[in-house]
């Protein structure tokens, strides 16, 4: 099942993709055909909370009602919001090994260009990627962001004022269900709502000076509309096995770079585990896998310009589409 917030009315809603990804499908309209409104149909959140009886439901409907054109909209006239506008919690990995080495070297580059030091940012390009640090394979290692930013598909995502050099980074992750703590491993899958993409806008300038003060980053992330996620969530039945899914990042319909989501450090049974250690995770969190290699300009040497349309794309999620521009 695809799901997806979307606006109608003024309203909030929430509701089934289908028809090639083309149709939404209102599950509160759907509710009240029936002759009442199902509370589990509220929000995303909502439906989350009341676990699989809300799932059963909204199948229910669909095969109910799915054929009525009246309970549907066209994807195309819709404003597709965030499958979770406001998640309970953000948390976003480091787990493709080659965007962890070619990262750090790409700050240096960043910085060696400001300065104008040609000499400096040769040697760093003649210089082997090395080995990737222990601390990565330890344990799963990720940040907490600001869960207030989120923005969905479809956005414009306004340039911080205080940076100069903007980026993207290909991303899928998932949205969490079920409350627990101490979860391990093996009953993990339990606590996987579903599948979405993620898009860390960056302010890598920004974001340098902060991870040299070793504590971040902060604002190199966290700025209004720069969490952006979607275009829906993907339940896990329709994914399969989520760790062989094609990636592609596109600039102005242009390819920058294709990826696979194979090759995670930890997987997101892994990550959860780590997470919920004497720390409750709750329904309706967010976890990113953290950029896949080569997934970003920062380890390309390619940044974004205003007015740039950036679109990701993963296998059987979708395609989160933005647009970046200058304040």
């Amino acid at each position: 099942m695809k799901l997806t917030t979307f606006k109608s009315g003024g309203q909030e809603k929430i509701g089934i993709v289908h028809g090639g990804d083309k149709q939404i499908f209102d599950l509160a309209a759907a509710a009240s055909r029936n002759g009442g409104a199902n509370p589990a149909f509220a929000s995303m959140l909502a439906l989350i909370d009341t676990g699989d009886a809300a799932l059963e439901a909204a199948a229910t409907a669909f095969e109910k009602h799915g054929k009525d054109e009246s309970l549907s909209i066209p994807v195309a006239t819709a404003e597709i919001l965030a499958p979770v506008p406001e998640p309970r919690q953000m948390r976003d990995g480091m787990s493709f090994p080659l965007h962890i080495l070619q990262a750090p070297r790409g700050q240096l580059k960043l910085a060696a260009r400001a300065k104008g030091d040609m000499a400096e940012l040769a040697r760093i390009e003649a210089e082997p990627l090395g080995e990737l640090p222990e601390v990565y394979r330890k344990q799963p290692i990720y940040y907490i962001t600001n869960r207030f930013s989120v923005r969905g598909t479809n956005t414009t995502v306004k340039w911080p004022r205080y940076s100069q050099v903007m980026d993207y980074e290909l991303e899928f992750g998932i949205i969490t269900r079920n409350k627990g703590a101490n979860i391990s491993a093996a009953k993990a899958k339990d606590h996987i709502f579903g599948y979405t993409i993620f898009n860390d806008f960056s302010a890598r300038d920004a974001q340098r000076i902060e991870m040299e003060g070793r504590l971040g980053p902060a604002k190199g992330k966290s700025f209004d509309g720069g969490n952006v996620m979607g275009p829906w969530i993907v339940t896990p039945d329709e994914i399969g096995d989520p760790y062989k899914l094609k990636m592609e990042a596109r600039v102005n319909g242009e390819m920058r770079s294709q990826g696979v989501t194979e090759g995670m450090l930890f997987s997101f049974e892994e990550i959860i585990a780590h997470v919920s250690k004497d720390e409750t995770l709750m329904p309706g969190e967010f976890i990113g896998s953290g950029t896949v290699g080569n997934g970003c300009g920062l380890e390309l040497g390619w940044y974004l310009e205003h007015g740039d349309t950036i679109e990701l794309e993963v296998e059987k999620i979708g395609i989160l589409k933005n647009r970046v521009e200058r304040q």
